[in-house]
């Protein structure tokens, strides 16, 4: 479980976020989790990953391995 609280969150766009608007925002910065969420609905939910778990997911994208 993680705190709720993400004031201190330091959004950044992803870079493989195109220009048609489909944006992913990505705070690690956090410690024990990184949160996700989409640019286009800044004040809506927010996914929350274990940072072992986000680093195997991006890695995964990476090397064009599946995740799942």
């Amino acid at each position: 479980m993680y705190d709720s609280d993400l004031t201190d969150a330091v959004w950044r766009t992803s870079i493989r976020s195109g220009a048609n608007g489909n944006c992913v925002e990505v705070a690690d910065n956090l410690g024990a989790v990184v949160a996700v969420r989409d640019s286009k609905d800044r004040s809506g939910p927010v996914l929350a990953f274990r940072p072992a778990a986000w680093a195997t997911f991006t890695a995964s994208l990476k090397h064009g391995t599946s995740a799942a």
